[in-house]
């Protein structure tokens, strides 16, 4: 059986998030244990937009990311290569 990683999130990790992600995955890329995010959940003091489907609870990646001080996602030469414009160009009109 596997056991979950530890700690908190690498830059690379966070960048491979899906939309949405459950409190304890939220947890390690603040930093902070599991329980003390549940504790601020239940106190609604969790730093971020909470949403509760069916009995999970479920955080926004991208709030989460400011959060952590991560604005925009990085430009890679691969990305640059494949006509992927850099998010601050899409901006642009």
């Amino acid at each position: 059986m596997s056991h979950p990683p530890r700690g908190p999130m690498t830059f690379a990790e966070v960048f491979e998030l899906p939309v949405m992600v459950d409190l304890r995955t939220a947890a390690r890329i603040l930093g902070i244990c599991a329980g003390t995010a549940y504790s601020l959940v239940h106190r609604d003091g969790f730093p971020c937009p909470v949403l509760r489907v069916g009995g999970r609870y479920r955080i926004p990646t991208t709030p989460l990311m400011r959060l952590a001080g991560i604005e925009e996602r990085p430009v890679y030469s691969v990305d640059l290569e494949a006509g992927i414009d850099s998010p601050q160009e899409d901006n642009e009109i």
